[in-house]
């Protein structure tokens, strides 16, 4: 644990108490005018976030998924329904990051130049979008942890 001082304007303190929330554990932030009293000095106790949760590798992630044939056929037949993608749900999203991962995961070991790993990881922001995740990490990754769990809960 540790302790954090700083000094900003005023109109910033809610702004760098926000910051420092999502980048530390922190505890309650108290306010104290400067000296001069133009600024203000915020004092926060912080620790450091736990380790994030393991992420799968791509073996572990995709191991119980249907063939890559199944899942082209089932996002196209689903994005059919629905060609608008107005109100296309966070399955779909997942199933299609996740696919367009396995893609490019193949070309990469194969070698190959494509696309799939720019759509892979747009599908996957998209999907960081839907839920609501300011997560900083890899967005492949991310769906591969996302697309495990879903997975083992089907």
């Amino acid at each position: 644990m540790f302790e954090i001082r700083v000094i900003c304007d005023p109109t910033d303190s809610d702004r760098v108490s926000a910051a420092l929330s999502a980048a530390f554990t922190t505890g309650s932030v108290r306010q104290r005018p400067t000296h001069d009293g133009q600024r203000t000095r915020l004092y926060i106790t912080a620790d450091h976030r736990p380790e994030p949760e393991q992420r799968p590798t791509p073996e572990e992630a995709y191991a119980l998924a249907p063939s890559i044939i199944s899942e082209i056929g089932w996002t196209a037949r689903t994005a059919a329904d629905k060609p608008f993608y107005d109100g296309l749900n966070r399955e779909f999203w997942l199933r299609k990051a996740a696919l367009l991962d396995r893609i490019a995961l193949s070309d990469e070991a194969d070698s190959v130049t494509s696309d799939a790993a720019d759509l892979s990881t747009r599908a996957a922001q998209r999907l960081m979008e839907l839920d609501g995740t300011a997560v900083i990490c890899d967005p492949r990754r991310y769906v591969r942890q996302q697309y495990a769990h879903w997975a083992k809960n089907q």
